[in-house]
């Protein structure tokens, strides 16, 4: 096993270097989208195993086994070039999101329609991609140890983030998920997923208790649901999926659920299990309030998230939401 922790540390030294990545949000902006490449690449090569004809919707030469891999390769400049000017044109606007692998397409292009390549210097790119070569995420002992790393990612991203952002400590989603006891069919939604602390513990749950074929496994998947607004809190969210075997996880949405008015969501928007931690402190831009009915309008953040966690609950739904002292329960 290598050292997943040492590999994270060798690599913020590096980037700490490089005049173009201006702090800890652009450095785990910055090494999202090239953990997220990486971990995409070797789960192709474990589909590529089980699938015969398989077909990666991202072109030959942008594959990262194809560009980032062999570590003498491409460096400087010409690591540079295709970085700027070949992957990320491509995988923003010119992949084929329709056909047999059209929602594998999709899921990339969302990671990657806010993503920047903040590095300017591309021999220290070179020597940062080198050590993300040295993490296999096939073998299930790196991928654990990364998962510990993830974790600490996500601390330091809300260190680097604003009033309302939080990471959600482990014990409690777990604790959370455990008492909400979701069943193996029941569709479980997180409105404000983040990097997806909740909806990764509602997988390893189902997992755990119901999960006994390869047709349970397919129901799990189809089960959950996430929204998140902001860009890199919704990069982490699809890559945690992915570490978590949602290999096309199409059901966690780029998008603001409140800027949806209310009346607009039907019963075919209902689920049975809500699981969040919602922004809270924070205050939702103008309008966003004339969603919700007259009686309830506010702009913070909690208040809006309980009136429509209420709302989106099937008859016979239950929620466990994470929420600051002094917010009220409102029937919607």
């Amino acid at each position: 096993m290598s050292n997943v922790s040492g590999v994270i540390k060798s690599i913020q030294d590096l980037m700490r270097k490089d005049v173009g990545v201006d702090g800890d949000a652009q450095r785990i902006s910055q090494l999202v989208w090239m953990f997220f490449l990486k971990i995409y690449d070797d789960r192709e090569s474990e589909i590529e195993l089980m699938e015969d004809g398989y077909k990666s919707p991202i072109p030959k030469h942008l594959r990262w086994r194809n560009w980032a891999s062999d570590t003498e390769g491409m460096t400087g400049e010409e690591l540079s070039d295709i970085v700027n000017l070949q992957l990320f044109p491509t995988l923003k606007d010119k992949l084929k999101i329709t056909g047999p692998q059209g929602a594998r397409a999709k899921v990339i292009a969302n990671v990657f329609e806010d993503a920047y390549n903040y590095m300017k210097s591309g021999t220290l790119m070179r020597q940062v991609i080198n050590k993300i070569n040295e993490i296999n995420f096939n073998s299930k002992d790196d991928r654990q140890t990364f998962g510990s790393i993830y974790e600490q990612l996500l601390k330091d991203l809300q260190s680097a983030g604003n009033a309302g952002e939080f990471y959600t400590p482990r014990a409690v989603t777990e604790f959370i998920v455990d008492r909400i006891n979701p069943k193996l069919k029941e569709k479980v939604l997180d409105p404000a997923c983040g990097t997806g602390g909740f909806l990764s513990n509602v997988i390893d749950y189902k997992r755990k208790k119901f999960v006994k074929s390869t047709a349970d496994e397919e129901v799990l998947k189809e089960s959950i649901y996430g929204v998140e607004k902001k860009t890199l809190p919704h990069m982490l969210c699809t890559t945690n999926m992915i570490l978590h075997g949602i290999d096309i996880p199409v059901n966690i949405k780029h998008d603001n659920t409140l800027s949806r008015p209310l009346r607009d969501y039907t019963n075919s928007d209902r689920v049975d299990v809500i699981v969040t931690n919602p922004p809270f402190g924070g205050m939702e831009e103008d309008g966003i309030e004339n969603n919700f009915p007259a009686a309830f309008r506010t702009r913070e953040t909690a208040d809006l998230f309980l009136l429509l966690i209420t709302h989106l609950l099937r008859q016979d739904g239950r929620a466990a939401v994470v929420l600051p002292d002094g917010s009220c329960l409102v029937k919607a």
